[in-house]
């Protein structure tokens, strides 16, 4: 193939979509440009595809924007996920997988309440989860990972969707077949050497970045089908702990799944557009599923407060003692319970429960003056959140 075709045909925006690309140049010899993209662009992954091949990726198309990269890596201090991030990641992991639920029970749950249903039983098994991968001393192990879907899912499935007794994966085969998503699971014999190899991954120095290889895992986990049922939910905990684990603060306060729920559609045809390409080319390559997080979630995250340098003069100021060590606990609330949401003065003093309403307001106005508070006035109430920009 001639060179100059070749450089043409790989800056295609449609290089992620064999069949597209096949239209676009007609006369290419298209198995020559999988021949030359093995030799020359493929990256490996220590994983394999369900006949024992490598898998790659190409990364080429897989570039996060360094302002997303910045906010993920800006720490909201605390070690446990905000409270307003878990609500909105519970109830878009829950619309994901078209399980019923209300806002009003996932709340319920979140301030302590017990179930009182099954939909109520499944909140509380991801808040359970939620609050196990933020955990330090939690490290990511099979057998942790193991536990990690008997804490957040397993215990709360149906009789005829949980594992035996003993068994750490599924026992049988799994169809995926629906409107979204078609896929045939990894035969369960072979689950604990690929499992054992993608914790190996896990663990594993790589030269994939950490943001992308939390994406390849989560895909992987969604590839293999572990389990009969709650594998999407699992393989978005593992995301967000393995960028917890690696270093990724701001992690624990992004709901990820209220991004890939806006494009849930773009989400599952990623997913399948890998195993389309892997049946046109013979490699799967997870370069399209990548993409797909790359925009819909990762480059969406810069309108998601707090703004990095809202989190550096905050650190600015309590450096100099402007600000007080009851302030800096009620901004830390402030961070973790609302997120980008807004607040009045008097529910911050209701779901606080530590300081007198005095205190309240004056850190409010406060933290204004700052610049890192913004007000907005609705009739005579006014709202305060956290200055984005």
């Amino acid at each position: 193939m001639d060179a100059a075709l070749f450089a043409q045909m790989l800056s295609d925006k449609s290089v992620i979509d064999l069949k597209k690309l096949s239209y676009k140049y007609p006369g290419v010899d298209l198995d020559e440009f999988i021949g030359l993209l093995r030799a020359n662009i493929y990256k490996p992954l220590p994983l394999l595809d369900f006949a024992g091949n490598g898998v790659v990726y190409m990364a080429g198309p897989a570039s996060v924007r360094q302002s997303a990269v910045r906010l993920l890596a800006a720490s909201r201090g605390g070690g446990n996920f905000g409270l307003r991030a878990m609500e909105d990641e519970i109830t878009a992991t829950l619309t994901l997988e078209n399980i019923d639920f209300t806002r009003d029970s996932v709340r319920k749950i979140l301030r302590g309440y017990a179930p009182a249903d099954e939909s109520e039983n499944r909140v509380l098994g991801l808040k359970q989860g939620l609050d196990f991968i933020a955990q330090p001393a939690n490290t990511i192990t099979e057998a942790s990972v193991q536990a990690l879907y008997e804490i957040a899912i397993g215990k709360y499935l149906p009789a005829g969707d949980r594992l035996m007794p003993g068994a750490p994966y599924r026992h049988d085969k799994v169809y995926i077949v629906g409107q979204e998503l078609e896929h045939v699971g990894l035969p369960h014999e072979k689950l604990p050497a690929y499992m054992g190899l993608l914790v190996d991954f896990i663990n594993g120095e790589s030269q994939i970045d950490d943001l992308l290889k939390a994406t390849a895992i989560h895909f992987y986990i969604a590839y293999l089908h572990p389990w009969f049922d709650g594998n999407g939910r699992l393989a978005r905990l593992l995301h967000i702990w393995y960028l917890r684990r690696r270093g990724w603060p701001s992690a624990m306060f992004i709901p990820f799944s209220s991004f890939i729920e806006r494009s849930r559609q773009a989400y599952y045809n990623a997913f399948t557009l890998c195993e389309k390409n892997a049946a046109r080319g013979g490699v799967l390559d997870v370069t399209p599923f990548l993409v797909y997080f790359i925009a819909n979630v990762y480059n969406k995250l810069e309108d998601t407060p707090p703004r990095p340098d809202t989190l550096t003069s905050f650190g600015q100021l309590l450096a100099a003692g402007k600000i007080t060590e009851k302030e800096k606990e009620l901004w830390g609330f402030v961070l973790s319970a609302y997120g980008g949401g807004e607040f009045s003065t008097k529910q911050l003093e209701r779901d606080f429960g530590r300081a007198a309403y005095a205190t309240i307001r004056g850190f409010a106005r406060k933290f204004e003056e700052f610049g890192l508070l913004i007000s907005q006035k609705y009739g005579n109430r006014v709202k305060y959140a956290v200055k984005a920009r």
